[in-house]
């Protein structure tokens, strides 16, 4: 906001608000020096906490549906972390230190470990702000993974592992739980600062369930607006990692819903188009934030999607050494879940080929941004182990794909190739693009709302 300030010539400029405030309080203590101009001080606190609330305004306002997706992949994580702390950076450059990425997303969505990513991202603090920015994530992976996947060291540790693995999930989760419920309290789903999409798989009714806050905003006291501590448990469940999670809400009237969960990637482990079907399902239902979009008009979407990484290139599976296995074997062989690694990998990909298909066909490549690596191997590739070192090469990992050029899913190969229209951007260009694209997005809807 701001206010004219009088000048000794008879001119006028313009101030912000808070600097005028300022201005008025030192002359009040110059010439009233018995003045208390603390009540005026700390209404310069509120004015700019005020400023900094998150005011994002709908897509009827604007010309894009903005969207980031953020895959599972377990301590994996970390990799999207150190790619989300560029993006939000580079909005921060453009629209000043305190812009958040969920100022800027219409939708966040997240599987597993981003589901995890994407809460921390969109719960508010008491100041109505993320209570995460983005460069914390990844101090929060460093701090925590370790005691969510304690590592059994010694030379019988692995064969440790693997007898626990026969009687029950390789860790208790209690971390998890403990952690997750602390950083997250009593928020529940309908109280996020933007739209979160969290993909689960209820293993009782054998479905997905999908969490989205927009349907438990439209309707506050139903059954699905439960506390996001229980989403990000149940969505983070992995099969034959951490144990299911149990757990009932209640609405208003008393109906109680009773929810039996495992891991959403073992449905989407790629949540964009989940994301994008909750879009459309708005738009369908004629929500008023979308209007006049169609439903079908994908040409309106930004979408970030984030991969975890992949060990696609090691070809650590092969028919020669399957076709032997029986059901332990695919369940667990060599310390690696083949079962598990293959439904994960295998929707991750067939999104991303859908939704590059799709924008292509539209003519709006430029406006999706897939960044993976398959290029993992060896402990890196892992989902679980959770030692520093392994951390810290992780972090690398991220930093090092900010460098590689933009790619996309080659149909024949399934392997990640360099963008065939610009071989020579890296997605660290990219992401500083599409960061103007959403800057400018929030700075048209700015101007035509009417408040």
């Amino acid at each position: 906001m701001l206010l004219t300030f009088p000048t000794t010539s008879a001119m006028k400029f313009l101030v912000p608000t808070s600097i005028y405030v300022l201005l008025i309080s030192i002359e009040l203590s110059n010439h009233h020096p018995q003045r208390n101009t603390i009540p005026i001080l700390q209404e310069i606190r509120n004015m700019e906490s005020k400023k900094h609330t998150i005011c994002r305004h709908p897509p009827t306002y604007g010309n894009l549906i903005t969207v980031l997706s953020i895959d599972g992949g377990g301590i994996r994580g970390i990799i999207p972390a150190v790619v989300l702390t560029f993006l939000e950076s580079e909005l921060q450059k453009l629209d000043g230190e305190e812009a958040r990425l969920a100022d800027y997303f219409d939708v966040m969505a997240g599987t597993s470990t981003g589901g995890l990513v994407t809460a921390m991202l969109a719960t508010p603090n008491k100041n109505r702000r993320p209570l995460f920015a983005a460069k914390d994530i990844k101090e929060f992976y460093m701090n925590h993974s370790p005691k969510i996947f304690p590592q059994l060291r010694g030379p019988f540790g692995r064969m440790m592992r693997i007898v626990r693995s026969m009687s029950g999930p390789s860790y208790d989760g209690k971390h998890l739980h403990e952690v997750v419920r602390e950083k997250l309290g009593s928020t529940r789903l309908h109280q996020t600062l933007t739209n979160v999409v969290i993909p689960t798989f209820d293993i009782k009714r054998l479905q997905p369930t999908i969490f989205s806050s927009y349907e438990a905003k439209k309707k506050k006291n139903n059954t699905m607006d439960a506390l996001l501590s229980d989403i990000c448990i149940s969505t983070s469940a992995a099969p034959t990692y951490l144990p299911a999670h149990l757990f009932r809400t209640e609405d208003c009237h008393g109906n109680i819903k009773e929810f039996n969960l495992i891991d959403g990637g073992v449905a989407a482990n790629n949540p964009a188009l989940v994301a994008i079907g909750e879009v459309s399902k708005q738009i369908f239902k004629q929500n008023p934030d979308f209007f006049p979009i169609k439903p079908m008009d994908y040409g309106r979407f930004l979408v970030i999607s984030l991969g975890t990484g992949s060990p696609k290139i090691e070809a650590k599976y092969s028919a020669e050494k399957a076709k032997s296995w029986g059901v332990l074997d695919w369940l667990l062989v060599g310390g690696s879940t083949p079962l598990v690694d293959i439904f994960t990998q295998a929707s991750a990909d067939m999104v991303d080929i859908h939704i590059a298909a799709v924008f292509k066909v539209l003519h709006s490549e430029q406006n999706y941004l897939r960044i993976q690596d398959d290029t993992l191997q060896g402990t890196v590739a892992s989902v679980d182990v959770a030692t520093r070192d392994n951390l810290e090469k992780l972090a690398n990992v991220g930093e090092i794909l900010l460098n590689k050029p933009v790619s996309r899913a080659n149909l024949e190969t399934g392997q990640m190739v360099p963008a065939c229209d610009d071989p020579e951007m890296t997605n660290r260009e990219a992401l500083k693009r599409f960061a103007k694209l959403l800057s400018d997005e929030k700075r048209i809807r700015e101007a035509r709302s009417p408040t």
